[in-house]
């Protein structure tokens, strides 16, 4: 299993290195010029011309990004070219409060997902399992931002239960932090609980007709024994990989759910650097994002073996 970790996280970074000069490359072509958001539409060229000079952006692309992907490897992300500070305080502060939005719908989605999942294919072909199917099947079908205006609309401003935007640390009281999570997390939430069910219901049927499963019932153990301390584990191992998806799926969706909700994590701090063409903070978000996936994806994989130790991998031990 060590050997099998140490080949995952070199192919990591390999993947790392790849993507950030893939980004590099896309950041050069982006339209729009990052000195007319800094001096005006009504600078004259010899200004934008000062400007791209101080920021280095009048050097070769090459010597740019070796400049760039020298300081990543240094913990340097460099500097944020509109707002003039230090990138990595930025992302650090943006990604602490996204992580915060992520670990809880993901313990959310994990929990929900699953045992919806269990519960629908306990009663396979019984109305609710039908009802569980259907409620899935329309969740899918609606995007995030419909949640996010949807939830907006009912529960803070009909009912004014919840704040609409913005966010509160936890320094300031647990109250006022979790309301400000609630609908951004419900959101969230909603949108990737389907995937994990409807997973989760389809492994859990086929494992329930699977001949150990028939097995442990002639020995005469109790159903609930049999499904949460025998069939459940093999069933979860599909579920493990979509979730491990859903982590991408989840920070695709917090851009969309922290511009709706003006919260301040890493999606709207990256939809304001795209707008204003901050390559930096470009680069720096969406390499941080990559990061999260791919650690996600080795997270999944182990969790597979832990699982299944019937399962091997190259340099892996049971």
């Amino acid at each position: 299993m060590a050997a099998y970790i140490a080949k995952r996280l070199a192919a990591i970074l390999l993947v790392l290195l790849a993507v950030s000069a893939l980004i590099f490359w896309i950041t050069q072509i982006l339209p729009g010029n990052v000195a007319y958001s800094i001096l005006g539409q009504f600078a004259t060229p010899d200004q934008i011309a000062a400007v791209e000079a101080k920021l280095g952006l009048d050097r070769p692309i090459i010597v740019q990004y070796g400049d760039w992907i020298g300081g990543v490897l240094r913990g340097d992300f460099g500097r944020s070219m509109l707002m003039d500070r230090p990138v990595a305080p930025l992302i650090i502060n943006a990604i602490g409060n996204s992580i915060q939005l992520a670990v809880i719908s993901m313990a959310l989605v994990t929990v929900v997902g699953i045992w919806s999942g269990v519960w629908s294919a306990l009663r396979y072909g019984r109305l609710g399992d039908r009802v569980v199917s259907s409620l899935n099947f329309i969740s899918l079908a609606i995007p995030e931002f419909f949640w996010a205006i949807v939830s907006l609309m009912i529960f803070a401003g009909l009912l004014r239960w919840l704040p609409a935007t913005g966010y509160t640390s936890m320094s300031e009281g647990v109250g006022p932090w979790a309301s400000h999570l609630v609908l951004p997390v419900v959101t969230l939430v909603a949108g990737l609980v389907p995937h994990v069910s409807r997973l989760t219901r389809s492994s859990m049927v086929e494992t329930m007709r699977a001949q150990y499963v028939v097995a442990a019932r002639a020995k005469g153990l109790t159903e609930s024994r049999i499904v949460w301390h025998h069939a459940l584990r093999n069933a979860l191992l599909p579920t493990i990989t979509i979730l491990a998806i859903d982590v991408g799926v989840l920070m695709g969706g917090i851009v969309v759910v922290e511009t709706v909700f003006s919260y301040p994590g890493l999606g709207r701090l990256l939809i304001f650097a795209v707008e204003q063409k901050d390559i930096p903070v470009i680069q720096a978000g969406v390499l941080v994002i990559t990061a999260i996936y791919a650690f996600a994806n080795l997270g999944a994989d182990i969790l597979y073996s832990l699982l299944n130790p019937r399962i091997r991998y190259h340099g892996a031990a049971e």
